[in-house]
């Protein structure tokens, strides 16, 4: 027999963070909420078999009954309810089945860097990745975090950020949350960005960074393969087109930045950068 260790056990089902954003268990079976659509059908009585849709109050209007609250039923609880209801009056051990045609009462939406951005059914207890993988998967301009907005009972929104690393590459079973209705997946569009850098160092020409991790000057010069033997390093020049569209020149003495006189530079999108040549 596998046994489960304990401390993991603990990690999953008593950490304060799950209980945070889930405080309940859910029920595996999908409960019925406001604007779904029902098929439901009574053996051997076509007058009642009726296509209803959920109202914002959570009931149903059916032939003889009138108003039946469902609003947080299983399927098979309303069956019970209306074959109950039925019973009393009118017929004798009635057969009575629903099919949910449409599910709108509890949905997730799915924004950003996926295969299949849009809206979900939550059908009983799901997770954040078994919904990301409905979505078709991250696509390669995922950045490093999810994003889920959530609704609170008392009409507040609040945010969190979960770690694609430890999410997925990690396996951290604790960040797989169960999802809840009108959450809101985002995964952030990390988009390659390029700098250039010429002149004088061993692999001249554009670097293709993301966005979220644009490099300092040293570590651009170390990416393009570190300076030439040539290489000027007192008289870097960096080349950015500033917010009002006018290009503005940085002279850099990187011989201070080695000895840790000056700040390394964070360089921006689209920079350019020149290592000229020593004339000695």
């Amino acid at each position: 027999m596998i046994r489960i260790p304990v401390t993991i056990f603990m990690i999953i089902f008593f950490n304060p963070f799950f209980f945070s954003l889930h405080q309940e268990a859910p029920s595996t079976e999908y409960r019925i909420g406001p604007k779904d659509l029902l098929d439901i059908n009574v053996f051997g009585v076509g007058e009642l078999n009726v296509t209803v849709r959920v109202s914002e109050e959570g009931r149903i209007t059916l032939p003889l009954l009138g108003e039946v609250e469902v609003e947080g039923l299983t399927k098979s609880e309303v069956e019970r309810k209306i074959s109950s209801l039925l019973e009393e009056k009118y017929l004798q051990n009635p057969q009575v089945t629903i099919f949910i045609r449409e599910y709108q009462s509890k949905r997730v939406s799915v924004l950003g860097a996926v295969r299949s951005p849009g809206t979900y059914e939550l059908l009983g207890r799901q997770t954040l990745l078994q919904i990301i993988s409905q979505a078709g998967g991250l696509t390669p301009e995922a950045g490093e975090e999810i994003i889920i907005i959530r609704q609170l009972s008392n009409g507040n929104n609040t945010s969190l950020k979960i770690s694609i690393e430890d999410l997925i590459l990690k396996g951290d079973a604790k960040l797989n949350i169960p999802l809840q209705p009108n959450d809101i997946i985002n995964i952030p569009i990390d988009q390659v960005v390029r700098i250039y850098i010429f002149g004088q160092v061993r692999n001249p020409g554009a670097l293709e960074v993301r966005r979220s991790n644009i490099p300092t000057l040293l570590r651009a010069i170390a990416q393009a393969g570190g300076f030439a033997e040539r290489a000027s390093k007192g008289s870097v020049i960096i080349r950015r087109r500033a917010e009002d569209g006018k290009e503005i020149e940085i002279r850099v003495n990187v011989k201070d930045i080695l000895k840790g006189k000056k700040k390394d530079i964070q360089l921006q999108e689209n920079d350019v950068i020149f290592v000229p040549e020593t004339i000695f």
